[in-house]
């Protein structure tokens, strides 16, 4: 028999009547707001109808620093969580005065608070984002947790469980919570999973589990008070399935025609507002009539921040294009460095460099697989746990998704991370957290919160190395908003770029050819550098420019050598960061040469950022003003054999071609490729 309620419990389930109502409010007025003939809020709208008793139970446990993360069904949580209801409600409306200025909508409000992070579009992908979070907590010695929910369907996802398997390793105070409504989007999840307790999965990752009534906030609440506890004592994360009604459809024009009738009816009786209310009257604790006149004056609140929410004014189209980066910054020289050069090759620069910002900065770590303990796969990061410690240089499982993640999670938080992704080719399994997390968090804050997270990656052809260990693909990454993308090519940039990265605030992909590693070159360790010092003029002169960046450098400076061999002077120039794009640098360079270029990257021809920059040159210098050629690898898979390899990269031979072509066309407009 269950122990009898005390006067504190019946105290919290009055109140929680109240909370859940609000949060039922909300969710009726998205769905009557969103479907109306004159709809105030445009797009798809996903509602917690249903499971409104988890976010009020369990934030009744949680402590008040602790962070939550929600899937994008998370109006509740962030109502619990303090967001401001009426700006809340505005945001879903697309106003200005919305907690993101209307630029993130119903899901995905982001970071309005330090209790919530923000909801999540992405399915399971939130789960990463809070092992960072709570990574960070550990760091400090915080008394905090971080808890992160998602739907049933979001338990097949790889980005989730690379979040237990990370979670799991570092013993994280994590509390993960599946609000499972028996549905995956449109599909049963019995007939996907075969399980009847979805927290067993937790089993496989050693995390303890529990799958409790979402309906009972009293329930709820000491649930999560437990793992709360346990997570904080060490014990790590923890997995809570709460089973919950869906009363409405998966979003808010979902006419539910695949859903059986008894599913429905069966929901309904179990809708928790009605369960409370039939159990506060059994407890009597409050009556019917009680219950009715706190509804009527809980709507009269509701309709006025309604009338308010309707009369702000909707945003300025003249911002929409704020808030993408931030400004520029210069790295400052260190008092006490003499400005002594240094001879060594373009991995020791990198690995300087970090050494140097870990030594300055205590906000700084590294990590990713195999940088700790093993210093690197190209020996980057070698003896830096040694020097540093394994607190601020280890390694992480091989789950690139949750070393991404976290690394977005312990930037939110403070930190700045440098994460190693061993070959770009490996990103692609893990773009989401770059593309769909990290690049978004400043422009829908509104420059609010940041995530400079620092990706360093290699990429490009090698004898020997497979298609899925040679690919560039940095003009992917360079289309991206909100993103810095720059690819050094002497160890001086190497040096340089990498530590303006460390100092922006924006998130940034440092990509680096090992083709390229073993190189030496001069490195002054005390000169500043901007993160978006441009491109650098390597060489000037007046026939025409050789411009590319990354690995081809070598070959266009051998190319130059060639030209200048036959007394033909060009420019080169190293173009370095495509996001962005020096074109003050690159015009007035290309200008000087007659408006004749000829642009190199090992990059495939087909979408190239090649490509961009023809096009971008022939904007902005004018019609007849360009005379090009492109140099670069065909479109075609990069094979091991070196003999194939080399009849397919660019090369100082093809690039003296190019350049030969070009001269001798009498500045015709016809304009090739080298491939």
């Amino acid at each position: 028999m269950p122990a009898p309620l005390t006067d504190t419990d019946l105290e919290f389930l009055v109140t929680s009547y109240e909370r859940m109502y609000r949060i039922r409010q909300f969710e009726q007025s998205a769905l009557d707001l969103s479907t109306s003939k004159e709809a105030l809020i445009a797009g798809s709208v996903h509602l917690c109808a249903g499971q409104e008793a988890v976010p009020v139970g369990a934030m009744a446990a949680l402590g008040e620093s602790d962070r939550v993360i929600a899937t994008y069904r998370g109006h509740g949580w962030a109502l619990e969580t303090g967001v401001p209801a009426q700006e809340f409600f505005a945001e879903l409306c697309h106003r200005k005065e919305g907690v993101n200025g209307g630029r993130s909508g119903s899901a995905l409000v982001t970071a309005p608070n330090e209790r919530f992070i923000g909801e999540n579009s992405i399915v399971g992908a939130g789960g990463p984002i809070a092992c960072g979070i709570a990574l960070a907590a550990k760091m400090e010695g915080a008394d905090r947790v971080c808890l992160v929910t998602f739907g049933d369907g979001a338990t097949s996802q790889g980005a989730l469980h690379e979040a237990f398997v990370f979670a799991a390793a570092y013993k994280l105070p994590v509390i993960f919570v599946c609000e499972n409504n028996g549905w995956s989007e449109m599909t049963p999840t019995l007939s996907i999973t075969g399980l009847d307790r979805l927290a067993r999965r937790a089993n496989g990752y050693g995390m303890a589990s529990a799958t409790i009534d979402g309906t009972d906030p009293l329930a709820v609440r000491d649930s999560f008070a437990l793992a709360r506890q346990a997570v904080l004592g060490g014990k790590g994360p923890a997995l809570i399935e709460c089973r919950v009604p869906r009363l409405w459809g998966h979003y808010n024009r979902d006419i539910e025609h695949y859903r059986p009738k008894s599913d429905r009816e069966d929901s309904r009786s179990r809708d928790p507002l009605v369960l409370l209310e039939a159990r506060l009257c059994a407890l009597g604790a409050s009556s019917a009539e009680e219950l009715a006149i706190l509804r009527g004056r809980l709507d009269r609140d509701w309709n006025a921040v309604l009338d308010t929410v309707k009369a702000m004014p909707l945003p300025d189209a003249a911002t929409a294009a704020d808030h993408v980066v931030a400004p520029v910054h210069a790295v400052p020289a260190t008092p006490d460095h003499k400005g002594e050069s240094r001879e060594i090759t373009y991995i020791q620069a990198v690995n300087e460099a970090l050494k140097r910002e870990l030594t300055e900065r205590s906000e700084v770590l590294v990590f990713g697989e195999d940088v700790g303990h093993a210093g690197g796969i190209f020996g980057a990061t070698r003896y830096l746990q040694r020097d540093f410690g394994i607190e601020r240089v280890f390694d992480t499982p091989i789950a690139e998704a949750a070393i991404l993640g976290s690394a977005v999670g312990l930037a939110l938080e403070g930190k700045r991370p440098v994460v190693e992704i061993m070959w770009a080719d490996f990103l692609l399994v893990a773009l989401d957290q770059i593309i769909n997390q990290a690049a978004n968090i400043r422009y829908l804050t509104r420059g609010t919160r940041t995530s400079p997270i620092v990706v360093r990656v290699q990429q490009g052809a090698t004898p020997g190395s497979t298609a899925q260990h040679s690919q560039s693909l940095e003009a992917m990454l360079a289309h991206v908003p909100g993103l810095r993308v720059g690819l050094p090519s002497t160890a001086d940039d190497a040096y340089h770029m990498l530590r303006a990265a460390m100092h922006g605030e924006d998130p940034t992909v440092i990509i680096e050819s090992r083709a390229l590693y073993q190189r030496v070159g001069t490195v002054w360790p005390d000169a500043a550098r901007e993160i978006a010092a441009g491109a650098v003029l390597r060489r000037a002169g007046r026939s025409l420019t050789l411009l590319g960046w990354g690995a081809v450098m070598p070959s266009i400076e051998a190319a130059a050598d060639a030209l200048a061999e036959a007394d033909i002077e060009v420019s080169v120039l190293d173009l370095r960061w495509l996001s962005p794009v020096d074109w003050d640098r690159l015009c007035a360079t290309v200008s000087a040469t007659g408006g004749r270029v000829v642009v190199v990257h090992e990059a495939n021809l087909t979408g190239g950022f090649g490509a961009e920059i023809v096009a971008g040159l022939a904007e902005r210098l004018g019609p007849g003003a360009l005379f090009f050629r492109r140099v670069a690898t065909p479109d075609v898979r990069m094979p091991a054999s070196p003999i194939l390899q080399a009849a397919l990269l660019p090369d100082g031979a093809k690039i003296l071609a190019a350049a030969k072509d070009l001269l001798q066309s009498n500045l015709q407009p016809r304009n090739e490729e080298y491939v």
